[in-house]
């Protein structure tokens, strides 16, 4: 369990469930950067990602198996593996030169190694809900059984 996650830059290699897709990812923020939002895809998808900037970010293996999916604005992208299916990064509308990245495809990492996630509001995007706008929609807890 990483308790308090570290803000010390990082830098992990990751992969789909297949491994047909390999990436490394800096993590300026390390992980201290870990978030969930509650937009329509990500409630579907229900990862925590971490943030890794569009020059930081090196897909090493299966660019070719990739995926993108975009809806709405079509700024985001999501990325996912073609033979799995599994997401591994998106590039976000709320910052265009970052990604998101995937928790679960990192090399020792789970989304349940953070026992609290921040949930960021997603319904309404920040670059539409004007001075009402309220960052945060709640938190995310993971407590393991004893």
């Amino acid at each position: 369990m990483i308790d308090p996650p570290s803000s010390a830059p990082l830098t992990l290699d990751g992969a789909c469930h297949c491994g047909a897709v390999r990436f490394t990812a800096f993590l300026p923020e390390g992980l201290a950067s870990a978030r969930r939002c509650n937009c329509s895809i990500c409630r579907m998808r229900g990862a925590v990602a971490v943030t890794s900037r569009i020059g930081n970010f090196k897909v090493t293996e299966g660019a070719d198996q990739l995926a993108t999916y975009r809806f709405n604005s079509g700024v985001a992208e999501h990325h996912f593996c073609r033979a799995c299916g599994i997401y591994t990064h998106h590039k976000r509308r709320s910052n265009p030169d970052e990604y998101g990245v995937n928790v679960a495809c990192l090399e020792g990492l789970s989304p349940f190694d953070f026992p609290d996630i921040v949930v960021n509001e997603g319904r309404v995007h920040p670059n539409d809900a004007g001075a009402n706008y309220r960052p945060i929609a709640g938190w995310l807890r993971y407590t393991p059984a004893e």
